[in-house]
């Protein structure tokens, strides 16, 4: 289902084959993405993400910025002025915003919940699949949802668009056939499975201190349960009320420094990440390069921490963290170093957890 669109914008046009010659856009949805440029939903000023901090772009670079497949930052600090400059909003990857609506498996008439209106832009797609009037959209961010609400009327849409924390969804309007979360969870709310309808599906991206994303798609079952695979890796800024606070810096007094034949590398593969975050929860995890060796970082919340790169590592505080990684990186390797897509997530009114290969091998955490 269609309604009338701007006249095709030939870099849009660009951008819909590239996503269509990837496997990534059925005819379908390869129309709907001609009608929907992409640079109506981007605002002025507008941001690329580096590794370290964000760049303005503007003139020829911003409009070769939306037209790539890379994501643009949209907010910084929440919109306040005089912050660090953290991207807190944007209009995501176009390839992995169309993964994602391939996962959500929609047609017309589907009634589907958006958690994260932004810019409006995937609510904009989503009309033009399944009717502006079976599109629901909810943001935390009034000023977000404002210009999204703009940027909306101005391509002639009107979806439901309300302001309130994602992590309650849009009761009112529910059950829903589907629902898309384009912010990252830590756990899926008991709120949003809820209103889901047997048989519908949730597509999110999921984040865990232990790894920085992953995408699930779970189906509802007549039970209530949510049963599905993660598919595909995804950073995604989180969800505002699962952020994680900092913890502060580890006990450099307890500091001890040894060998490693354990390669950091061995621990960036998202399949491993997904092991550990079941193994090891609580523990942090992040990867980076320190003068251009690869290292990383393992922190828990009493005061343990690890540091490792180069063949040496240096462990704080009451727990080995590193010999911990070592123990669960030896039981990944024992399965076979199983891929992201043989994982999966299980949600119930008691919580979730991760499985592997089927729903019946539950990851316990390590004793």
């Amino acid at each position: 289902m269609t309604t009338d669109a701007s006249p095709v914008h030939p870099e849009q046009a660009a951008l819909a084959r590239e996503l269509a010659a990837s496997g990534l856009l059925s005819a379908q949805w390869r129309e709907v993405w001609e009608q929907t440029p992409r640079h109506c939903f981007i605002p002025d000023p507008a941001w690329r993400q580096l590794r370290r901090g964000c760049a303005l772009v503007t003139g020829r670079e911003r409009m070769d910025l939306i037209y790539s497949d890379e994501p643009v930052v949209t907010q910084l600090d929440d919109g306040q002025p005089g912050g660090p400059g953290i991207a807190t909003s944007s209009n995501s990857q176009p390839s992995m915003v169309a993964r994602q609506l391939r996962a959500l498996d929609v047609g017309p008439g589907d009634r589907v919940l958006e958690v994260g209106t932004a810019t409006g832009y995937v609510a904009a797609l989503l009309c033009r699949r399944v009717g502006e009037e079976n599109v629901f959209s909810v943001e935390i961010d009034g000023a977000l949802s404002a210009r999204a609400q703009a940027n909306l009327d101005a391509e002639g849409l009107h979806p439901t668009l309300r302001v309130t924390d994602g992590e309650r969804g849009l009761a009112d309007q529910a059950p829903y056939d589907r629902i898309l979360s384009t912010c990252a969870l830590r756990e899926v709310p008991q709120s949003l499975a809820g209103q889901l309808a047997p048989g519908g599906v949730l597509v999110a991206p999921m984040t865990d201190v232990f790894y920085g994303g992953a995408t699930v798609r779970l189906v509802r079952s007549y039970d209530g349960d949510l049963v599905g695979r993660f598919f595909h890796g995804a950073s995604y800024m989180p969800m505002r009320s699962h952020r994680l606070e900092k913890l502060g810096p580890p006990d450099t007094t307890t500091a001890q420094r040894r060998q490693t034949d354990l390669d950091p590398e061995r621990l960036h593969p998202l399949g491993f990440a997904l092991y550990g975050s079941a193994r090891l929860p609580g523990v942090r995890m992040t990867h980076g390069f320190h003068h251009d060796v690869r290292t990383v970082w393992l922190q828990a919340d009493d005061g343990s921490a690890a540091v490792a790169g180069g063949g040496t590592v240096t462990v704080y505080g009451p727990r080995d963290l590193w010999a911990e990684v070592e123990e669960v990186e030896a039981e990944y390797v024992a399965h076979g170093r199983p891929d992201t897509h043989v994982f999966g997530l299980k949600v119930t009114e008691h919580g979730q957890h991760l499985w592997l290969h089927t729903p019946t091998v539950v990851i316990q955490a390590r004793a």
